[in-house]
């Protein structure tokens, strides 16, 4: 299972015999897998900044687990080619999540034990604020382009009354530069093709003779030039109608066809190169190395920083473990933190028990009620799901899957 219990108990004897208690039970059973999750000495300060550590601490974690979720489901959007990839990118220094929650260490270099605790905090809350900052830029280009490209492909996937026509129609199709004839885009049905070539001449004065040529179809229809003098487009315009020959509203226009095709050239490749991932083939005589991986600009960039807001993340979670075991057992510091890996989901219900058990005696009474929820407490507002006689938080990597 991709989750992960972080608790605490008090450093005390009576406490280290219980932790032993509870891995002899849970290995036994085969309920989870336990590591001691190490925890630096840090500056207690008051009893009233821990409070308030203690509540900012809760929204900080918050808002570092929305924020690595949104930066994984970025992932999946820019790898759409290479979906199967996805969790190559969401590591941890290099490797992956499991690993290093299992094998957390404090880094000291980037937030110094030795500094306040407000400060270590406040490092934190800036860093993931400026990575949450660079996200929401970096997605709205993202989708800026996305959408731009979007709109250009359906300009090209509709039929031919709708669709664009200028990766179509070639200079070749049209009379141009004429001061009496043009040349027109007529849209005629399938079936009417042998009727169209009967009539089209006399549709009008002036059509030019064996003028008309299809260049494109749909499954509806087929798009035929006809070439006549300018003077009678309307006249011609109106009998066509009157024979479901529909006149498309286009005049070539040789700077604004080659602009259309220049942007979508340019933002199909701005989405390849600048934010998806590649293959680069690499030559060496006539040998191809296809396998050879160049990461985007806005991809490499989720790499980074996905890592560095969940190693934060985890620090976080350190962090209130220190905080709400000083809270909880009191001064001197002294407890011990513990990661439990629950085996199965189906084994979690029997894990809660064998923890609400062993370490009943740190709250008597909540535990009490606990592991009897018939029992009702005057006075005493328990809810199963978030009061434990232990410190208690959860991590849940299933999400980011």
């Amino acid at each position: 299972m991709s989750e992960f219990w972080l608790i605490s108990a008090p450093g005390d004897k009576e406490n280290l015999q219980a932790l032993e208690r509870m891995n002899t039970v849970t290995s036994k059973s085969n309920l989870s897998y336990n590591t001691k999750f190490m925890i630096p000495d840090f500056k207690v300060g008051t009893l009233d900044s821990l409070v308030g550590l203690s509540d900012e601490l809760g929204k900080l974690d918050v808002f570092a687990e929305s924020l690595i979720k949104r930066m994984a489901q970025s992932v999946v959007e820019v790898m759409e080619d290479a979906k199967g990839k996805v969790q190559e990118n969401l590591l941890a220094n290099g490797v992956d999540l499991t690993s290093f929650v299992t094998h957390f260490e404090w880094d000291m270099a980037k937030y110094p034990a030795k500094q306040p605790l407000v400060s270590v905090v406040d490092t934190l809350a800036k860093q993931l604020a400026q990575i949450e900052m660079d996200l929401k830029s970096r997605t709205v280009a993202y989708n800026t382009l996305k959408t731009n490209l979007e709109n250009l492909e359906k300009k090209s996937m509709g039929n031919l009354f709708t669709r664009t026509l200028s990766d179509i129609v070639s200079k070749e199709d049209f009379v141009l530069d004429s001061e009496y004839l043009i040349t027109l885009l007529v849209i005629v049905p399938k079936p009417s093709y042998s009727q169209w070539q009967k009539t089209y001449e006399s549709l009008s004065d002036m059509v030019v003779p064996r003028s008309t040529k299809l260049i494109a179809e749909d499954n509806e229809g087929g798009l035929f030039t006809v070439t006549l003098f300018r003077k009678v487009i309307d006249d011609f315009k109106t009998k066509a109608k009157e024979n479901k020959f529909t006149v498309r509203e286009f005049y070539y226009d040789e700077t604004e066809i080659k602009r259309e095709r220049e942007e979508m050239t340019r933002l199909l490749s701005d989405k390849k190169q600048q934010y998806q991932t590649s293959c680069v083939a690499l030559k060496k005589g006539s040998s191809t190395f296809p396998d050879h991986k160049v990461k985007g600009p806005l991809l490499r960039w989720l790499k980074v920083n996905f890592s560095e807001a969940f190693i934060a993340w985890i620090h976080i979670k350190a962090l209130r473990v220190f905080v709400e075991s000083v809270l909880r057992y009191g001064l001197p510091v002294n407890f011990q933190a513990v990661l439990l890996q629950p085996h199965k989901k189906s084994s979690t219900k029997r894990l809660r028990e064998v923890l609400n058990s062993v370490f009943r005696h740190l709250d008597e009474v909540a535990a009490a009620s606990i592991l009897d929820a018939s029992v009702e407490i005057p006075g005493l507002q328990l809810s199963n799901q978030d009061y434990f006689p232990y410190v208690y938080f959860h991590i849940d990597l299933s999400l980011l899957d």
